[in-house]
């Protein structure tokens, strides 16, 4: 690092006191829920309380924008978090889907300057969706989960104006 840098900010994984909310796709439930329990074990075992996560579940993931950009505007949580499976199949659909999803949330986040998380997997197939939940490849929820507090932490350490 710069000797020269006075100021450097980082998020620790340190979640005690912070407030979650968890928006779930019930669409692909079986790997959703894998990437839920990923999620809150890794939001607890970093220092958050069970009553400091919110979970709501929505039809599929093209619905998770609008929850999530509710539940933003409450200033209630340090940071949110969307889960969701989508597999490719003979369409582009999925590939649509998982496009205007991401555009989607990345902009709730920054209209509501809090942490909006896209833990949406696009799978090429079935495999790759169990490999990501939880399998060899690791639960991505739990990755979204810790992404989510280390930005949640970074927001509460960079000076305001």
């Amino acid at each position: 690092m710069n000797k020269q840098v006075k100021n450097v900010y980082e998020g620790m994984m340190d979640a005690k006191g912070m407030k979650f909310a968890i928006v779930c796709a019930r669409f692909n439930s079986f790997f959703v829920s894998k990437l839920l329990e990923g999620a809150l074990d890794a939001l607890v075992r970093h220092g958050a309380r069970a009553e400091d996560i919110d979970v709501s579940w929505v039809p599929g993931s093209n619905e998770i924008p609008l929850i999530v950009q509710k539940l933003a505007g409450s200033s209630r949580y340090d940071a949110l978090i969307a889960l969701g499976v989508v597999i490719q199949g003979a369409t582009a659909h999925a590939g649509l889907i998982n496009s205007e999803v991401a555009k989607c949330l990345a902009k709730i986040s920054l209209d509501n300057a809090v942490p909006v998380v896209n833990g949406v997997l696009a799978a090429n197939d079935i495999e790759q969706a169990i490999e990501r939940s939880g399998a060899k490849a690791g639960n991505k929820g739990s990755s979204a989960a810790e992404t989510a507090i280390e930005m949640a932490s970074l927001l509460r350490v960079i000076p305001k104006k």
